[in-house]
């Protein structure tokens, strides 16, 4: 049996705060993001040093109660099956709650099966419930840091050998 993974916290903010903060993925989950990460049909590329490499799609927006992305392409470093997460979709939902925001995250298709599972739901969980929470609440997330300039000059890709290497998988 499937059993995608999924967390989710309770806010004191508006949905539209909520929402804001979500499609603000600089925010709360790298400062590495390239490309635009707010409108439907935005495509955007995470990536965390040589470990993890993605390439998102937003098909579905509607404000103040939905975002969701669809993983056109993934490379983790550390796994058999380079691409687990490609073809998976993440799910952000709002919802009143009496009288606070639920946001409820769904990675859909990061099941317990795949070898990543572990260390990315723990990963989720941290970016979700800690650094959205905080960017929702405070104004102030804990994304991953862009690497130093003299390190992101010798080490980062750039968005085309990016794409060109996700392809090529």
């Amino acid at each position: 049996m499937n059993q995608d993974f999924s967390t989710g916290f309770l806010v004191d903010e508006t949905p539209k705060e909520a929402f804001n903060a979500i499609n603000n993925v600089r925010g709360w989950w790298s400062e590495e993001i390239e490309g635009n990460t707010d409108k439907l049909n935005d495509e955007f590329i995470y990536h965390y040093k040589d470990a993890h490499r993605c390439k998102m799609k937003l098909i579905e927006i509607i404000p103040d109660k939905k975002v969701v992305w669809l993983v056109m392409d993934n490379y983790f470093n550390f796994t058999k099956d380079k691409s687990e997460w490609k073809g998976t979709k993440i799910i952000f939902e709002i919802s009143k709650q009496d009288k606070k925001t639920q946001i409820r995250f769904t990675h859909l298709g990061l099941v317990p099966e795949y070898e990543c599972f572990d260390i990315c739901s723990n990963a989720w969980t941290d970016y979700i419930n800690n650094s959205l929470r905080g960017l929702i609440t405070t104004g102030k997330g804990k994304p991953n840091k862009k690497e130093s300039k003299a390190k992101a000059d010798s080490k980062k890709p750039s968005a085309k050998r990016i794409n060109r290497k996700l392809k090529s998988q």
